[in-house]
């Protein structure tokens, strides 16, 4: 298991959750929401790098929204696209791991703890890509490997 904070993103069209783990990869926590910005504009990737700086972190993992069939969803472009600007972006590693059921699962827990969805928006976000980047450590512990698809620079 390699050791440094991993990023967990989960890219949405209005908000985007960022998690972060502890520097020995056992644990996942939330970080904060950050605002999408409109296109043309980086300050959601100013801000998430910033995040990444502060904690000496070691990749991002971001969120790859697929169907429950597996397939590609109106959001799995959107995803790869924001991946990919992370990663021209400079600085860090870029994954992308299988989101699916992340943000449901969010939801129920949230739902648990008696919150409803409407006024827990931000923190479903946040939630999620605790789940997403937890995932991610779960998978390298059990497998030895990095997970998911490391996104080299340019389109693929």
């Amino acid at each position: 298991m390699r050791t440094g904070v991993r990023i967990g993103i989960d890219v949405g069209k209005a908000r985007i959750g960022v998690a972060r783990t502890d520097p020995h990869g056992m644990l996942a926590t939330p970080v904060e929401t950050v605002p999408r910005s409109p296109e043309g504009d980086d300050a959601d990737l100013r801000r998430i790098r910033s995040i990444a700086d502060e904690l000496d972190a070691l990749e991002y993992v971001v969120g790859l929204p697929l169907s429950m069939s597996g397939s590609e969803t109106a959001s799995t472009q959107d995803a790869r696209d924001f991946a990919e600007r992370l990663a021209e972006s400079g600085g860090l590693p870029v994954r992308m791991i299988d989101e699916r059921l992340t943000t449901v699962s969010a939801q129920a827990a949230l739902h648990r703890t008696g919150r409803n969805t409407r006024s827990s928006r931000p923190v479903i976000d946040q939630v999620a890509a605790v789940i997403l980047v937890q995932h991610a450590l779960d998978t390298e512990r059990a497998s030895g490997n990095p997970p998911g698809i490391l996104i080299a620079t340019g389109r693929f």
